[in-house]
């Protein structure tokens, strides 16, 4: 099997626990996640599965849009409700008016320099933070530039405070609770985590692990699994005349004379000018990215599916 299964990851689950279940349900081992999810956190966790998993990199790094609720005047060594509590003040939380914690939310709108948090799967010297938090061991982190692209209040009921996040990779919605907590001096912590969607995939297209489970007995898992070239749909295209099959097939570049006319959009003298392009054999199975290097005159592989 190749493709894209969308998972609405459970509470309880790290992302690699859904890659360990997929792999007993679906009977294989090349399966990769495209962007960790916090265990306590559910909702869209694209899943690769076959020659698909070379996507993932490329998925990791697309935009993911939040529902969140952000609990003011608790801090956490996890910056969640799930860590230990390092210090309350609720008092001063339940002063706050809403104009206040309104105006402290968006001013993180745009882009902005986030610690990310000691209880996190990155890896410092070969170790992830979150093994050296266990230990006790607090490390130094260097800061990452995020975007925070939309921020919506959706709910206030202060101390806790709903809203919808859209940001770019890397962004962690504990730490952005956190510094608003600290913007406000009376802390903060992430309550509630919901991932509503991740790149172009959405929540009304992910599908529970029973409910994949399901499909797999009645042998109908193929009905909710996204091609691999899905994620490339909007790319202009091109099908390899059959001698020409073994170009691509061994990743090698290819010339004009080689794509079969009647299947290509736009003429293959318009594909000159296209950064990138879908490249399908005479059978209509899908082969990879291609793009054309003017100096050579020929396509390049890009990224091979194969």
């Amino acid at each position: 099997m190749d493709g894209i299964i969308i998972v609405n990851k459970p509470a309880g689950f790290t992302s690699q626990d859904v890659v360990a279940k997929l792999r007993g349900i679906c009977k294989m081992k090349r399966i990769g996640h495209t962007g960790t999810l916090d265990p306590d956190a559910t909702g869209v966790l694209p899943v690769c599965l076959g020659k698909a998993c070379r996507l993932c990199d490329m998925l990791t790094d697309r935009d993911k849009e939040y529902i969140a609720e952000l609990l003011l005047g608790v801090e956490t060594d996890t910056l969640d409700m799930s860590g230990q509590i390092l210090r309350e003040d609720r008092e001063r939380a339940g002063k706050l008016t809403e104009d206040a914690v309104r105006t402290a939310i968006m001013s993180f709108v745009g882009e902005y320099d986030q610690t990310p948090p000691m209880y996190s799967a990155i890896k410092i010297n070969g170790k992830k933070l979150y093994e050296l938090a266990r230990e006790g061991i607090e490390v130094e982190r260097k800061k990452r530039r995020v975007s925070i692209k939309e921020l919506e209040i959706t709910d206030m009921d202060i101390p806790t405070v709903g809203f919808r996040v859209v940001c770019s990779k890397g962004t962690y919605i504990r730490s952005l609770c956190a510094d608003i907590g600290e913007k406000l001096e009376c802390g903060g912590s992430l309550k509630s985590l919901i991932r509503s969607r991740s790149g172009e995939f959405t929540l009304k297209e992910a599908h529970t692990l029973e409910e994949l489970q399901m499909l797999k007995d009645e042998e109908r898992l193929s009905e909710v699994m996204l091609p691999t070239d899905y994620v490339f749909k909007d790319l202009p295209l091109v099908h390899i005349k059959e001698p020409s099959e073994k170009l691509i097939n061994n990743g090698n570049p290819f010339s004009d004379r080689d794509i079969s006319e009647e299947i290509c959009e736009g003429g293959a003298l318009g594909l000159h000018n296209v950064k990138q392009l879908r490249v399908y054999r005479a059978d209509g199975s899908f082969a990879g990215i291609y793009g054309y290097d003017r100096e050579k005159r020929k396509y390049m592989p890009i990224r091979l599916f194969i």
